[in-house]
């Protein structure tokens, strides 16, 4: 059973930063072949894709809304991919996945890309 651990969410004010970090432990695939995003969830929102790193050809994708701000890293080791956030908003308060799936296309946006989900973290940004 595949399993993504996604961590390092917490609780910061406008304009803080945090490390999101997404680990699949015992991956039975070549980490290096997949794609990983990030999407998040606002309560009453639907899940949107923030981010992607497609380890395969080494494509970054950002969501427009991020663009700038949200940095995506990938540390194949270690099976582990980075969301680094910087500058961060109210609105960017969420519940934030990761997910891998193999990318061919420019897709990365589209949830049913991806094959396996992370339980998911959560980023609070308040004052």
């Amino acid at each position: 059973d595949v399993q993504l651990q996604a961590s390092g969410g917490g609780s910061v004010r406008p304009g803080g930063s945090l490390r999101l970090s997404c680990t699949a432990p015992g991956f039975p695939y070549d980490f290096g072949d997949y794609a990983i995003a990030w999407f998040r969830q606002a309560p009453g929102k639907e899940r949107e894709a923030v981010s992607c790193i497609n380890n395969g050809d080494s494509k970054r994708y950002y969501a427009d809304s991020v663009k700038g701000r949200y940095t995506i890293s990938s540390e194949n080791a270690k099976n582990t991919v980075y969301l680094r956030m910087n500058s961060l908003k109210p609105e960017d308060t969420a519940v934030y996945y990761c997910a891998a799936g193999l990318l061919y296309g420019d897709s990365w946006y589209v949830d049913y890309e991806y094959d396996y989900w992370g339980q998911g973290t959560l980023v609070t940004v308040s004052s």
